[in-house]
């Protein structure tokens, strides 16, 4: 596991808060303000979005964020090129989440060879077939020491979620729901017995829950069952609603307190 990574974990076991956005967005030179602004604020991890025109696993609000970064001009080349700030600056662990094609087209070797030189610590690729991953990818990210994060939702079956912690050597990304990212108000009683079932099976590793976080009700049940909670939509809004990457930071922990 990257160290930045194993270091959290080490540290803080629970109550872990993991904030997405997207690359580029609400503009083409955000990236290091709301990085910096989510680091001053406590946030403990950072997963970047990179944009992508099709993407699948998400709602209407990141679909709408990856549009307009990129119609500002973002791409991998340019979010890396952002991204040789990104240490010392920024001592928490960063993680790029995206899609498959877009890795693809930069190439694989040359993608975890930039996520190296400016300090990624792990991918996480919704798209990406297990076994591909585990044949193609494995052995290129873990030569340049990048994790990834898999992913498992309620319909993943006990053999594949086993499967999955085997081959995991950071967190497991439990979807909270098998559909697209989006604020929901509470977690019902079907979510929490599929966090219970997780929990049941004793995995050897940590797990944080996202899709549908964007209050104190969906955020503590995520640390009630899980090392912590990833939010995403919820903070583009805030991005949205808010005139500074450090107001739109404020402006999600108020939520997440109320």
């Amino acid at each position: 596991m990257n160290q930045r990574i194993r270091s959290l974990f080490e540290q803080k076991s629970s109550r872990i808060l993991s904030v997405y956005f997207t690359a580029g967005y609400p503009h083409n030179e955000s990236t290091m303000p709301v990085l910096k602004a989510l680091q001053a604020g406590g946030i403990d991890m950072v997963e970047i979005g990179i944009p992508f025109s099709d993407p699948m696993a998400d709602g209407p609000v990141i679909q709408r964020s990856s549009q307009i970064a990129l119609q500002n001009g973002m791409s991998l080349k340019v979010l890396f090129g952002q991204l040789e700030a990104l240490r010392p600056a920024i001592h928490i662990p960063v993680l790029l989440m995206g899609y498959v094609n877009v890795i693809m087209q930069y190439g694989l070797e040359a993608f975890c060879a930039s996520c190296r030189r400016v300090g990624v610590d792990g991918i996480i690729l919704p798209d990406l077939p297990l076994d591909e991953y585990l044949k193609v990818y494995k052995p290129v990210m873990d030569a340049y020491g990048l994790s990834m994060v898999l992913l498992i939702t309620p319909e993943t079956s006990d053999e594949r979620i086993r499967l999955i912690d085997a081959h995991t050597d950071s967190f497991i990304y439990m979807v909270s729901s098998a559909s697209i990212t989006g604020a929901q108000s509470s977690f019902g009683a079907g979510k929490v017995a599929y966090f219970k079932r997780i929990n049941a099976m004793n995995l050897k590793n940590p797990r944080l829950v996202g899709f549908g976080i964007s209050n104190k009700a969906t955020a503590e049940a995520a640390w009630e069952h899980a090392s912590g909670a990833i939010i995403g939509s919820r903070f583009i809004e805030c991005l949205d609603a808010s005139d500074s990457p450090e107001a739109a930071v404020k402006r999600l922990l108020d939520g997440l307190a109320d």
